[in-house]
C-alpha cells in the first residue's frame, strides 16, 4: 500500500504539473484537495504553498540562482522544491525555517538519490546562514518591481506607461495578496442583514462590502459550502464584477442580452435586479457552460434567463436589429485584473495576446452592436487592466460607428465608492482601489 503523502509533498507534485504540464493552479489544487484526506489547517497550508510558490517564482528564483552552481543539471521538481521551502523560509512566519529544511530534505531523499538530497540541505541551510540577495539593490526602478512582486518585465513597462510607477507598484504589490472570498446577496430572497446573520450563525466570519449594497466578504471559511448559498440566497462573486449588472441597470420590462454569459455571475445578478421580470438571452459557446447558467437560475429561483449555446459573433442570424434593451459585452479578454486568483497567468501571457484578443472584443462588440435599440445601451467590461484590451476597443469601435456616443449617465448607476475613478462613460479598477479584482466597465449608446 502506497504511502500517504504529507501536504508539502503534494504541493510539491502541484507545482511540478504546473511548470512541467502547464497545468491551471487552481484546477490542480482543486482536485488534489478533493482527492486527499487532509485537515482545514493543512488545505490553508497547501493552497498557500501552491500560490505562494507560484505567486512569487521569479522572486523565488532571484533568491535561489546564486546558491546553485549548475542550474542546468537539476530537475526542474528540485528547484520547484526549493523555491516552495525558500517561500516558507522567507514569507511565512508561522512556519519554523529548521522544519521547512527538514522536510525538503525528507521529499528529496524519497524522490531522488542522495546526492539530490545532499544538494537541497546545502543551498537550504547556507541560504539560511547567509540570507538571500535583496531586490532593492537592483538598480532600474522597473526591474526591481518586476523581480521583488513577479511580474513579467513586459508587463510591469506596459503598465507603467499607462498608469505610472507608483500605481503599477501597488497594483503589483496588490496582486501578492490572497484574494478574499466575496459574495452578492440574492435580494429577492432574502436581505444583507439576514444573510450577515445566518453565516455568522454557521460560523463563518462575515462583514458587509462597503463597494455594493448586496455585497458581503468572508473572512474565515467557505461560504460556497453553506447553507445560505444551497438555499439559493448567495452568489459567490467578486465586488467589481458586481458593478457589472449597477452599469448595465436592466428594468423589469426589459429585454437584455448577455452575449458572453457564463458561468452566469453577472447574468443571474442581472435577473435578480430585474425582479425575475423581463427577459434575459444568455449566450456561450459551449453546451457545459450554458448548463452552468441554468444551474445557477435554478439554485437562485430565476426563470427571467433563457441560455443559447452560440458564437455572439453569429447572434445577428438569430434575432431582428434593434431587438433589445440593454446588451452585455463581458468580453473575452487576458484576465490581468484577476491575477491573485490565477496567479501562473502572469507568466504565460503576451503582449501578443492582448493584440489578438483586441481583435476579437472589437468584433464581438462590433456584431451585436445593430442589435440595441435606438436609445438603449451596450455595456462593455473584462476582468483586466490596460488601455489595449478596454478603452482601445470603445474608441475604435465609436470611431467606426457614428451611430453610437460615449453614455456619460454611467456614473449615475455605480455605488459611490466607484464614482470617483469614473472617467467619462467608462471606469478602470485597479486591484488596490478596494482590494477586489481588477476591472474595467464602459457603457455607449445608440443615438435617438
Amino acid at each position: 500500500m502506497p504511502q500517504k503523502k504529507n501536504v508539502r509533498e503534494i504541493a510539491l507534485d502541484i507545482l511540478t504539473a504546473v511548470q512541467k504540464n502547464k497545468a491551471y493552479s487552481n484546477l490542480s489544487l482543486n482536485h488534489a484537495i478533493k482527492e486527499s484526506e487532509l485537515s482545514a489547517k493543512d488545505i490553508g497550508l497547501l493552497t498557500e504553498l501552491v500560490y505562494g510558490t507560484i505567486q512569487r517564482d521569479m522572486t523565488l528564483d532571484y533568491y535561489v540562482s546564486p546558491f546553485i552552481k549548475n542550474p542546468k543539471k537539476i530537475q526542474p521538481w528540485v528547484l520547484s522544491l526549493l523555491k516552495m521551502t525558500v517561500f516558507q523560509m522567507q514569507f511565512l512566519d508561522r512556519v519554523p525555517e529548521r522544519a521547512a529544511v527538514h522536510e525538503a530534505v525528507e521529499i528529496a531523499k524519497k524522490r531522488g538519490h542522495r546526492g539530490v538530497a545532499s544538494l537541497v540541505n546545502g543551498v537550504l541551510r547556507t541560504i539560511g546562514r547567509e540570507g538571500v540577495p535583496q531586490t532593492s539593490e537592483i538598480k532600474d526602478p522597473l526591474e526591481r518591481i518586476s523581480i521583488s512582486t513577479s511580474h513579467p518585465l513586459w508587463l510591469v513597462k506596459l503598465w507603467a506607461s499607462q498608469f505610472g510607477i507608483e500605481k503599477t507598484e501597488q497594483m503589483c504589490m496588490e496582486n501578492l495578496n490572497a484574494p478574499v472570498q466575496t459574495s452578492r446577496v440574492n435580494l429577492l430572497k432574502t436581505s444583507r442583514e439576514e444573510v450577515l446573520e445566518l453565516l455568522s450563525d454557521e460560523g463563518y466570519m462575515v462583514e458587509p462590502s462597503t463597494l455594493n449594497e448586496d455585497g458581503i466578504r468572508c473572512l474565515r471559511g467557505n461560504i460556497a459550502l453553506s447553507n445560505a448559498y444551497k438555499n439559493g440566497l448567495i452568489s459567490i462573486q467578486d465586488e467589481s464584477s458586481m458593478l457589472v449588472a449597477h452599469a448595465v441597470s436592466p428594468s423589469d420590462e426589459d429585454m437584455v442580452l448577455d452575449s458572453c454569459a457564463a458561468p452566469g455571475g453577472k447574468t443571474t445578478h442581472m435577473g435578480e435586479r430585474m425582479a425575475n421580470h423581463g427577459r434575459i438571452i444568455a449566450l456561450d459557446l459551449h453546451a457545459h457552460k450554458t448548463k452552468l447558467i441554468e444551474e445557477q437560475a435554478m439554485r437562485l429561483g430565476l426563470s427571467n434567463i433563457e441560455t443559447r449555446q452560440m458564437d455572439a459573433r453569429k447572434i445577428r442570424e438569430c434575432f431582428e436589429p434593434q431587438t433589445f434593451d440593454k446588451i452585455l459585452v463581458d468580453a473575452p479578454c487576458s484576465g490581468l485584473g484577476v491575477l491573485k486568483r490565477k496567479p501562473d497567468a502572469k507568466y504565460t501571457k503576451t503582449e501578443a495576446d492582448l493584440h489578438s484578443l483586441s481583435v476579437i472584443q472589437l468584433n464581438i462588440l462590433e456584431k451585436v452592436s445593430s442589435l440595441v435599440k435606438t436609445g438603449g445601451t451596450i455595456t462593455y467590461s473584462t476582468c483586466t487592466v490596460g488601455k489595449e484590451e478596454n478603452e482601445a476597443i470603445i474608441d475604435a469601435f465609436l470611431e467606426q460607428n457614428k451611430d453610437f456616443e460615449r453614455d456619460l449617465s454611467l456614473v449615475d448607476r455605480l455605488p459611490e465608492a466607484v464614482k470617483p475613478y469614473v472617467n467619462g462613460n467608462s471606469v478602470q479598477i485597479l486591484p488596490q482601489y478596494f482590494g477586489s479584482d481588477g476591472f474595467f466597465i464602459a457603457s455607449i449608446r445608440r443615438k435617438a
